[in-house]
């Protein structure tokens, strides 16, 4: 006997098209999953060639631009410190300026911009007239003055006759506000104990608490302390180029005194005279050893306009007339020269160079204390 099961045909399709539903949405759900595998695996392998390619293209810039910066410096090694600054085509000095930057950049050198306006400090002792005052340097250099205005030395060197008229101090300026900056605000001094510094060039470091514009702090808290507004500022001007300098630090100074008027403008500098590293201009006033001091007045013998140059050459006359009388010797000799130095700025501007490399920077903070006081005199 047999058993006889009857198969309905219309469950065997229901069965089917249900197991094929499920079939097809399990396909579905994994080609959809593969497809979002498939899509990050793509946006990363973007990702890595967009970098690849962003890295690259930086690289080239700078296998391009490092070449120029290389030939850059060697071109400024060519170039005259001083006489050359105020000369030659504006695009390469722009161009020299723009590479400097990038150098900047990537050496990560501290960018100091400040202006210290009244900058405060713990009261120091002001200098006294009651002391002795005698010149020590060793080995000195000889100054072979050219004209003399009292005890006053000027050493003339450009082509003008200077007759004792334009010697005379008679000039009146206004004290309102003084100016004090640096267009080599990293030259330095030789280390000391006290102060020892790392050095970013030939006696030049871009530490500023070891350069000249610590000088510069050490003479706006001197002249604060007698009543006057200084605007001190240590904006590097001839670091990571050297060349330059003097177009730099006028852009400087125009934007101060378009804030601060001023007659009074003063490029506080170290001297770079002497064939010895060791050459050390130093005066003795009382038991203290200060770096002599030399002003420096630009003209414009070199064809630059510069009209009021023989003002700038009396006021400095009359500040170291005061000097001769109070400290003899704290100056040396005056010297006139052919380039503008950017003294056409203003009715009484200078270059003051305050000692040389052998010079420490404690005997340069010293002769801040004197200059401070021989200028509050003279200027009264």
């Amino acid at each position: 006997m047999f058993n006889i099961t009857v198969i309905n045909i219309k469950d065997i399709i229901k069965y089917l098209v249900t197991f094929t539903l499920i079939i097809v949405i399990i396909v579905g759900i994994t080609r959809y999953l593969i497809g979002l595998k498939d899509n990050a695996n793509i946006s990363n392998e973007l990702n890595s060639k967009i970098n690849f390619i962003s890295q690259n293209s930086f690289l080239a810039c700078l296998d391009e631009t490092l070449p120029s910066i290389e030939h850059t410096n060697e071109e400024i090694n060519k170039i005259a410190s001083e006489d050359d600054e105020e000369q030659g085509d504006i695009l390469h000095k722009i161009l020299q300026v723009e590479l400097a930057q990038i150098d900047a950049k990537q050496e990560e050198v501290p960018q100091n911009t400040a202006v210290a306006e009244n900058t405060t400090e713990q009261p120091q002792e002001q200098s006294s007239t009651e002391q002795k005052t005698e010149v020590v340097t060793q080995n000195p250099i000889a100054s072979n003055p050219t004209n003399t205005y009292g005890a006053v030395q000027l050493k003339n060197e450009t082509g003008y006759s200077i007759t004792p008229e334009m010697l005379v101090p008679d000039v009146e300026v206004n004290k309102s506000n003084i100016v004090i900056f640096h267009t080599h605000t990293c030259e330095s001094y030789t280390a000391t104990e006290q102060n020892p510094y790392t050095p970013t060039g030939t006696y030049r470091t871009t530490d500023l608490n070891y350069t000249v514009a610590r000088v510069g702090d050490e003479l706006t808290n001197y002249l604060t302390q007698y009543g006057y507004n200084v605007v001190h500022d240590k904006t590097y001007h001839d670091y990571p180029a050297y060349s330059g300098s003097y177009n730099r630090s006028l852009e400087t100074v125009q934007n101060i005194l378009a804030q601060n008027p001023s007659d009074i403008v003063i490029d506080l500098h170290r001297d770079a005279i002497g064939s010895n590293s060791n050459y050390a201009p130093t005066v003795r006033i009382g038991e203290d050893y200060a770096a002599q001091l030399m002003f420096v007045i630009g003209t414009n013998g070199g064809g630059l306009w510069h009209p009021n140059w023989n003002q700038n050459l009396k006021f400095a006359i009359k500040i170291q007339e005061k000097a001769e009388e109070m400290y003899p010797g704290l100056f040396k000799p005056i010297i006139l020269r052919n380039s503008r130095y950017n003294h056409h700025l203003a009715k009484a501007a200078s270059i003051i160079e305050v000692g040389a490399t052998g010079n420490t920077l404690e005997q340069c903070m010293t002769s801040m204390k004197y200059l401070a006081g021989v200028m509050h005199e003279a200027m009264q």
